[in-house]
């Protein structure tokens, strides 16, 4: 027989709701969902009941024997539902980071449709509208977008990103950078949407996006460039915006090895800008000329070595100093990397391949071969990472400097989120515009999953997962409207006591 719910007066009056089954004549209680002490109790509980029952499935009272039967909830209809208490947890969130100053409802409706389940412009309707909240039409999505664009919400956004963290973290001292791509469902290319350089080694249309967050991946500053744009010439565009709209600077950037040329470091200097860059390990024996003369490539777990190297041709050269950082994991790691291209090579030498650009493959007359002299200089540098940076030493040590680098870690978690969370692509729009206003929207959704995953130690993903089947109930009795809330689980009051709004009077 298939489940059904059962209504059980209790020795203290109230009535039980379950759910059951019978097989053989013998009856067992698959799920007991509470007792009712009040017709809207009763009423909340069989909609509950109901909803844990497949679609269509019969439901029946029965009595058990020695006790009277439970009255029907007559009277007492339920009108709806809503997941009010993860909405709640997300404006909340939205006006403590001061993103309501934007006074725009649908712009927020948008914002955190995308975190609760990201989806089209005209999918986001239904997803508000299965929340139980007021769903704006399409059309007013659309003009919300326009909105965005025409008053400049990402700068707004932008302000109220830094207010936050430097309220959070105090004045804001160190900024780190990286550029990812968002490709496009399109053939045809345009002044923006260019076939460029793909870290997925994709051919579609992308765009750039530069993003710059703070040391604990809370995200500042979100850029646009067309999708063949070369990483190097994006860094400081973003950062003279960023200069320019808070009035900073003094101020320290660390970004990757793909920032790293001559030209962008004196125009970072220039602007007043320390930096920490990731240096390029083929470096490496030219700056630890001698160390490895006279250490070879012997060196400790954790040391630290610092170098000068010339960057630049003529007037614009300048001298840079260079941590080298030696780590026994990494080097395990580089290990089994290089061993890995190594047996490439030599399927590729003995035919077992077919020609590539693997690493260590080299042309010996008309048959590849295993360029043995380059994989030996390989070697000699497992476990080493170097850093360029203008910062004397009096002021930021080696070992901090390492620190520093290792953050950029942060600034790769706000990109997955984006595009895995989030969903920030693929992109279906076609015009600048609307590129920008939905790039607009996806920073603002980054930003409150980033804040409400710091606060409460748990994956936006997981906080979603756990607040979204909490549903408030309304209910009609007699002409009066009720509102019962949900059941509150363990799992959900651990991450709500991690939020003191959703806790306050009124909520």
């Amino acid at each position: 027989m298939s489940p059904f719910v059962r209504k059980v007066r209790t020795a203290s009056g109230a009535t039980a709701v379950q759910i059951a089954e019978k097989h053989h004549g013998v009856r067992r209680i698959l799920e007991h969902l509470g007792s009712a002490h009040t017709e809207a109790d009763l009423a909340v509980l069989m909609q509950v009941a109901r909803d844990k029952l497949n679609e269509g499935q019969q439901v029946l009272d029965i009595e058990l024997p020695g006790t009277e039967s439970a009255p029907a909830a007559s009277g007492a209809v339920v009108t709806g539902s809503a997941a009010q208490v993860l909405w709640e947890v997300l404006t909340d969130a939205y006006a403590l980071l001061g993103f309501d100053v934007l006074d725009d409802e649908a712009f927020r409706s948008m914002v955190l449709a995308r975190i609760i389940e990201p989806a089209s412009k005209l999918a986001t309707t239904g997803i508000l509208a299965e929340l139980g909240v007021e769903a704006p039409h399409r059309n007013t999505l659309m003009a919300a977008l326009v909105r965005c664009q025409e008053r400049d919400y990402r700068g707004v956004l932008a302000t109220a990103c830094m207010s936050h963290t430097t309220k959070a973290n105090g004045a804001a001292t160190m900024v780190l950078y990286d550029t990812t791509t968002l490709h496009f469902e399109a053939e045809d290319e345009d002044d923006l949407r260019r076939v460029g350089m793909s870290k997925e080694r994709r051919v579609d249309p992308q765009v750039q996006v530069g993003l710059l967050v703070d040391p604990g991946g809370f995200p500042l500053e979100v850029h646009l460039f067309e999708g063949n744009k070369a990483e190097t010439t994006t860094l400081v565009p973003v950062l003279r915006q960023f200069q320019h709209r808070h009035g900073i600077a003094d101020m320290v950037v660390v970004a990757d090895a793909g920032m790293l040329s001559a030209a962008n470091l004196n125009a970072l200097e220039d602007a007043g800008y320390s930096f920490i860059v990731g240096s390029r390990i083929a470096k490496a024996p030219y700056d630890l000329a001698a160390h490895f003369e006279r250490h070879g490539n012997n060196f400790a777990d954790g040391q630290t070595l610092e170098s000068v190297r010339t960057m630049g041709t003529g007037a614009k050269a300048r001298d840079r100093r260079v941590v080298y950082h030696y780590s026994f994991r990494r080097e395990k790691r580089d290990n089994y990397t290089l061993n890995k291209q190594i047996e490439k090579a030599e399927k590729v030498a003995s035919g077992q391949r077919p020609l590539k650009k693997d690493r260590f493959v080299k042309l010996a007359g008309k048959k590849p071969g295993v360029d043995w002299d380059l994989v030996e200089r390989a070697r000699q540098l497992l476990g080493l990472k170097g850093y360029v940076t203008n910062l004397p030493v009096e002021k930021m040590p080696a070992a901090n400097v390492v620190a520093a680098y290792h953050d950029l870690w942060q600034v790769e978690a706000s990109f997955r989120m984006t595009k895995s969370d989030l969903r920030a692509r693929p992109v279906f729009h076609r015009t600048r515009q609307a590129i920008e206003a939905h790039l607009t929207v996806v920073f603002a959704a980054l930003a409150i999953s980033r804040h409400l995953q710091d606060i409460t130690g748990v994956s936006i993903k997981k906080l979603i997962r756990t607040l979204r089947p909490l549903r408030s109930v309304t209910i009609e009795i007699d002409g009066h409207t009720l509102t019962a809330a949900p059941t509150i689980g363990t799992e959900a009051r651990e991450i709500l006591d991690m939020l003191p709004a959703i806790n306050a009077p009124g909520h």
